[in-house]
């Protein structure tokens, strides 16, 4: 096993990560599900879509809608982060 040794600079950069995508359309690839939504909110634990649909089918990226996605019942839904394998631009 290798050993790191020294130091390693670490940077935060403003308005990067979630902050990106607040008040815009995400699309957060979850443990389970696919959430996309207008970000609203961030905290430590969760963000928050509204107009949130569960994405069943994206079909291809390079369309202007989901092939299958479904509002949440209230279309406000809290996503844990931890679950966030992976985000990007929704549509």
């Amino acid at each position: 096993m290798k050993q790191l040794i020294g130091t390693i600079k670490v940077e935060e950069v403003e308005n990067e990560g979630f902050a990106t995508f607040f008040d815009k359309p995400i699309l957060l690839f979850c443990a389970n599900y696919f959430y996309a939504g207008t970000l609203v909110g961030i905290n430590d634990d969760f963000v928050k879509l509204e107009n949130a649909t569960i994405v069943y089918e994206t079909g291809a990226f390079n369309t202007d809608s989901y092939k299958d996605a479904q509002f949440v019942p209230g279309k406000t839904v809290y996503v844990m982060k931890r679950l966030v394998e992976a985000f990007c631009a929704g549509k």
